[in-house]
């Protein structure tokens, strides 16, 4: 079974990947395969979004004859990175309360 991932969360994931390197689209998604199962055709409209945010910007290095569009993180993208890794933190614990069976019972 795969759990779906919430866009906010595979914002979080992008940028966090960013904040390591800049990375072009192809590689950038290669990166999340190794953790996740994300696709192309997904990937882009994120991206699109977080430039639209204002979350990263675009560059374009040449490579054998073709551009290659790199993505960077910004300032205010660290900023979303850091209040989406403490949002994370929080729905992570309280899911695995909830999956361990410990979850409080309601009077």
């Amino acid at each position: 079974m795969a759990i779906q991932i919430s866009s906010e969360l595979l914002d979080g994931c992008v940028l966090a990947c960013l904040k390591t390197q800049d990375y072009y689209g192809y590689a950038l998604t290669q990166r999340l395969q190794a953790s996740i199962s994300v696709s192309e055709s997904t990937l882009y409209p994120v991206l699109r979004r977080l430039k639209k945010n204002g979350w990263v910007t675009t560059y374009d290095q040449a490579y054998q004859g073709r551009n290659r569009r790199y993505y960077q993180i910004t300032t205010t993208g660290e900023a979303q990175l850091t209040t989406i890794q403490k949002d994370w933190a929080t729905y992570n614990q309280a899911i695995n309360t909830l999956l361990q069976g410990q979850g409080g019972a309601l009077a």
